[in-house]
């Protein structure tokens, strides 16, 4: 089994199914970005997420992330939001994995998408966090991460 080629395989399946579950989530900064602005910016992180289980290197999404929290929030998104949009992904990746990988692979598989998105997510939360600190905008609401918003 090759997880590059799985993904890369499936890729507009995860797609399709992360942007539905993007758009039933209703986070009004992915709203006003608009479906086509969204579907692209969740292809930009799928294709870094299979560049880095193909290459084992994390920098390009960690880097990835960093410039996703400047932008987002200088836009005025939510960590939650943004938080919400990675994990959507992951989920959906996962959902395919578990679909099209043999079971005696699974762990393995799951366990490098699992790490490379969260390498992802810690350095977006940190970069936003940081950037939250410095500006004391009104946009950081951690209590939506806790409650399952």
């Amino acid at each position: 089994m090759d997880l590059h080629q799985v993904l890369v395989g499936h890729s507009q399946e995860i797609l399709d199914e992360a942007m539905s579950s993007l758009a039933r989530a209703e986070l009004e900064g992915y709203q006003r970005a608009g479906p086509q602005e969204t579907r692209n910016r969740l292809e930009t992180l799928l294709t870094l997420v299979v560049g880095a289980v193909r290459d084992r290197n994390l920098a390009p999404i960690v880097s990835h992330a960093q410039a996703v929290a400047e932008q987002r929030h200088l836009a005025g998104y939510d960590l939650s939001e943004i938080q919400t949009a990675f994990n959507v992904l992951e989920e959906a990746v996962w959902r395919c994995i578990v679909r099209q990988v043999p079971p005696d692979q699974l762990a393995e598989a799951l366990g490098l998408t699992s790490t490379v998105l969260g390498a992802g997510k810690d350095a977006l939360a940190r970069a936003y966090v940081s950037l939250v600190s410095r500006t004391h905008a009104p946009s950081l609401n951690l209590q939506s991460l806790f409650s399952g918003a």
